[in-house]
């Protein structure tokens, strides 16, 4: 069972399996941000000795030259079978970290340091490695979980609003499959900003939520797909911005434009009430701005669904609601459900 620690309780842990462990030596993977913003942090945190291995940060580096980058650098450091990787950042650092350390060597050990409310919530949970390939989301990598995951939500002091917002994205999704209450309190968290006390809490919900999944399906042959609300249509939309637009957008914005429009499918075809689609889209417009898109942009993300990993047999599937709180995997939708559902996003 995959073990989490939060907040001091992390040190402990990390001595602890260092001292079992008895690395040959530790590397520190970062991007840009987090080695200026958080290593010298870390370090303070747990006094360790390590080589630090730096890529640069963002989404559109989370690709094959990044991670034989990284590679390389692992092989110029000497690394061994009995080295310790130790993943310290957001979704990037973590997804191509776990991957390069799932496959270096044939698998070296690795621990997740998230150090953002994305990493935190949803990236460094639940084993998922990789990078994006030809411009499509998460293509190619594994499901290799690490040793564990240290939760220490004091490196959230160094993120930009825009990042935080991005994390919290998942914590909605979390509540609109899982959890009725959760999504109430996480509504009413993000209508009273000066609630931060809330927030390890709530963090450790969408922990829990999340986790509680996986154990059930760790390969995500079935429950686990659930996981993937609102990211059919948002993994789409997110690939067209970054890599056809060139137009930065942040995977959490992405997420909750896709929440809204697959909340349409599910009203449409899942049998979620009028009253649930429309407290969904409110809420969620509320805190993310709307994305505005031209016909031939529709058909250009609709043609690029074709490549998410939930498809079977040439066929795009979706998650969708039937209430808040519930929800179901496997769907199918018509293609001119779909542009209803970006009219209704846009409206």
């Amino acid at each position: 069972m995959m073990a989490y620690y939060f907040e001091n309780y992390g040190i402990d842990a990390l001595h602890n399996y260092i001292s079992e462990f008895n690395p040959s030596k530790i590397i520190v993977i970062t991007d840009n941000n987090t080695q200026s913003f958080c290593l010298d942090y870390f370090k303070n945190l747990t006094n360790l000795e390590f080589t630090n291995v730096n890529i640069k940060n963002g989404d559109i580096h989370k690709n094959i030259n990044t991670l034989s980058d990284v590679w390389k650098q692992l092989m110029k450091a000497g690394v061994d079978r009995k080295t310790l990787m130790i993943n310290l950042g957001g979704g990037v650092v973590t997804d191509l970290g776990g991957f390069a350390a799932a496959t270096f060597k044939r698998g070296l050990k690795f621990i997740h340091v998230p150090t953002t409310l994305l990493g935190m919530v949803d990236a460094a949970i639940g084993g998922k490695n990789g990078i994006n390939f030809m411009e499509a989301k998460n293509q190619i990598g594994t499901i290799v979980q690490p040793e564990f995951v240290w939760i220490f939500t004091g490196f959230l002091k160094t993120l930009p609003e825009e990042e935080f917002i991005s994390g919290f994205a998942e914590m909605l999704k979390h509540g609109l499959i899982a959890d009725r209450a959760y999504w109430k309190d996480l509504i009413s968290y993000a209508q009273n900003p000066n609630h931060n006390h809330l927030l390890p809490g709530l963090i450790k919900k969408s922990v829990t939520i999340k986790d509680h999944i996986i154990q059930e399906d760790p390969f995500e042959q079935g429950k686990r797909k659930l996981l993937n609300f609102g990211h059919t249509i948002g993994h789409a939309l997110e690939s067209f911005m970054n890599y056809q637009k060139n137009i930065p957008l942040s995977h959490g914005k992405a997420i909750a434009a896709g929440m809204i429009m697959e909340a349409y499918l599910s009203f449409k075809l899942n049998g979620l009430n009028q009253s649930d689609l429309a407290e969904i889209k409110q809420s969620i417009n509320s805190l993310y701005p709307i994305i505005n898109l031209s016909i031939n942009e529709i058909k250009e993300i609709i043609n690029l669904m074709r490549f998410d990993k939930k498809n079977e047999n040439g066929v795009v599937k979706f998650v969708l609601v039937n209430r808040i709180g519930s929800a179901d995997f496997n769907k199918e939708a018509p293609e001119q459900l779909l542009y209803e559902a970006f009219d209704f996003y846009q409206s």
